[in-house]
């Protein structure tokens, strides 16, 4: 009888933040560089086996860290935000593995989404 392979499980953890930013773009250029907020919506992802406690991380843990990183963008102009480089989706989600990174082992995937507008953006690794 063949064995199943090892499992990984991934664990996610959501948090919100409010924030303000411009953006330079060739479209819908207006509205994009006055400055203007939207609520931001994150979530990170961990993966693992579970250790001896049945846990691939502790969420008190990740949820420490997230709220070192959650404290840096919460309330804050991107713009003004150091290295996170222009506030884009794709630069926000980069932004938040680079900062969780040495923290959080097992860290794979960062998400975000700001829903009033439909916009979404995943990173993978």
């Amino acid at each position: 009888m063949n064995n199943p392979p090892a499992a990984q499980h991934e664990l996610s953890q959501r948090f919100f933040f409010e924030a303000a930013h411009t953006l330079r773009r060739t479209v819908e250029t207006e509205g994009s560089r006055r400055v203007h907020g939207h609520t931001y919506e994150a979530e990170v992802t961990v993966r693992g086996t579970p250790d001896a406690a049945g846990m691939v991380i502790d969420l008190a843990l990740l949820r420490a860290a997230i709220a070192r990183v959650r404290e840096q963008l919460d309330h804050h102009f991107l713009d003004e935000v150091a290295d996170l480089g222009i506030p884009t989706l794709e630069n926000l989600c980069s932004f938040i593995r680079v900062q969780l990174a040495p923290t959080v082992p097992g860290l794979c995937a960062v998400m975000i989404e700001r829903r009033a507008s439909g916009d979404r953006c995943a990173l993978h690794w």
